[in-house]
Formats: C-alpha cells, sequence, structure tokens
C-alpha cells in the first residue's frame, strides 16, 4: 500500500485491487485495519486507534482513498461529501461499441442488498457521471468519469446498462472472462482540508492492461 499524503489530520493513501474497505465475511485484509496498524506501528499508539472511513471504493476498484485521523475530521469530510464538496474522478476502460466522445450519463439506480447488486429503476435515487474518451483500441474506451453523485456500483451500472460494461467486471460484464480484473480506479480525489479549509488534490497513477491501450 501506498501513503499518499498524511497530517495530523487526513491520512491519503492508494487501495490496493480488490481489499476490502473494512472487515467483511470474507475475513480477508482489510484496508482500515492495514492503516489502523500502520499507525498503531509508526507513532507506538497503545490500545485502538481511531480512524475514519469517510468514503468507500469497491473491493475490485483500486486508487486514491482518504481516512480520517480524527472525529472532528470524520463529521467535516462527512459534510463535505453531503454537500457535494468531495470530489471524485475515476479511469475506466470499457467495450466501446460506438461510444460517444464524450457526455453525460442520468439514471435512477436502486441497490438490491440482499444480493450487493444494483439496477437502473424509476424507484431509485437520480445518480449523475461526466464522462470523456480518452483513446480507444480494439474495442476498447480509456474513460475519464467525472462522478457527480456517489450511489453503489454507480459507474459500473450506468454504462453497462447502455451496452459499454467495464472490461473485466465479472458482475455487470456477462462477456467477462474469469480472473480478468475490473477496469476501474480511481485516480484523483479534490477536497477541502477539514481543519485549514485549503483546497487539496490527491493523485494515483495506473499503466496496467488494458489502461496502457
Amino acid at each position: 500500500m501506498k501513503i499518499i499524503y498524511e497530517d495530523n489530520h487526513l491520512l491519503v493513501v492508494e487501495k490496493p485491487v480488490n481489499m476490502p474497505m473494512q472487515q467483511d465475511s470474507s475475513n480477508d485484509l482489510d484496508l482500515l485495519t492495514y492503516c489502523k496498524q500502520y499507525l498503531k506501528d509508526k507513532y507506538n499508539k497503545p490500545g485502538n486507534v481511531y480512524l475514519g472511513l469517510v468514503h468507500r471504493l469497491d473491493r475490485p476498484v483500486g486508487g486514491v482513498c482518504v481516512f480520517a485521523k480524527t472525529s472532528k475530521a470524520a463529521a467535516r469530510l462527512t459534510a463535505e461529501i453531503n454537500n457535494h464538496q468531495f470530489h471524485k474522478e475515476y479511469l475506466a476502460v470499457v467495450i466501446d461499441n460506438g461510444l460517444e466522445d464524450r457526455g453525460q450519463l442520468v439514471d435512477k439506480l436502486l441497490k438490491d442488498n440482499r444480493t450487493n447488486t444494483t439496477i437502473v429503476s424509476d424507484k431509485g435515487k437520480t445518480a449523475i457521471l461526466d464522462y470523456e474518451v480518452i483513446k480507444r483500441k480494439d474495442n476498447l474506451a480509456l474513460v475519464h468519469i467525472d462522478l457527480k453523485t456517489g450511489r453503489s456500483h454507480q459507474i459500473r451500472v450506468q454504462f453497462s446498462s447502455r451496452n459499454h460494461p467495464l472490461y473485466g467486471d465479472q458482475r455487470y460484464n456477462r462477456n467477462a472472462k474469469p480472473g480478468q480484473q475490473i477496469a476501474l480506479f480511481a485516480y484523483r480525489l479534490t477536497l477541502l482540508h477539514p481543519i485549514s479549509k485549503q483546497e487539496m488534490t490527491f493523485t494515483a497513477a495506473v499503466d496496467r492492461y488494458p489502461f496502457n491501450i
């Protein structure tokens, strides 16, 4: 795991792919536990270490992730998310199929907690994203995504519902091959520092296939 930034209030890391954000039924090592242990070891802290989980990435998705090191920072970052001041950008590789060069996708998405899947439904919550194609090759398109809302599996469902599923998405791409890694990466995060109120942007790079098409 790569530490991108750290101060008394924030810990920004690059989440590895296929690591859960917090403990789940798999009992695999999760990012929250790993980061708490990192802080405990680095600062020689006795007892439990506080670390606030303020946003999530899907387990198979890697990229920039921020944790709050104090409860005050956690509350303020949560307020930023609720007030749409927490800006997340992604890179994804989708099946091209004539995808337009740029556009905005707007849907209503409904999550089924029993199956942990999301569908487009009039009964759901509004989901919005903007995208722009960066390059194309072999019926694949690398797209930059500016996420406007943070619904569960939003990017994956919005593109797959338009016949542009993400490469390697084992859940929403029926043609994904076993063992393929989903091509979705949280590469840039912009927020207001919870104490100084300074705008800060954090980035991570990805150059593995198929992002390097």
